[in-house]
């Protein structure tokens, strides 16, 4: 994976996180983490440990008692997710 690639999937998920530290004006980018989770629990909680918790893939995995493939998966998924929401919520 490229660092390009790297960054683009964080800026995502920072952006999230700085929305909700910031006390976000808007009710629904505050709500992201929560309608994620209620979407897909497992990813919501592979945000919640990876970038809240500062957990690695292999920490994650054991946790969840999932391979790390999975967690791989799980993470670049809710990465896109929260970007589709937050490029949604710009329109």
């Amino acid at each position: 994976m490229t660092l390009k690639k790297r960054l683009a999937g964080r800026a995502a998920v920072l952006a999230c996180a700085a929305a909700i530290a910031a006390g976000a004006s808007s009710p629904a980018r505050a709500e992201m983490p929560a309608a994620l989770s209620a979407a897909d629990a497992r990813k919501g909680r592979v945000v919640e440990l990876r970038f809240f918790g500062g957990l690695s893939v292999e920490e994650t995995a054991e946790v969840l008692h999932v391979s790390t493939d999975t967690i791989k998966r799980d993470w670049r998924l809710a990465k896109l997710w929260l970007l589709r929401e937050l490029e949604g919520e710009a329109r």
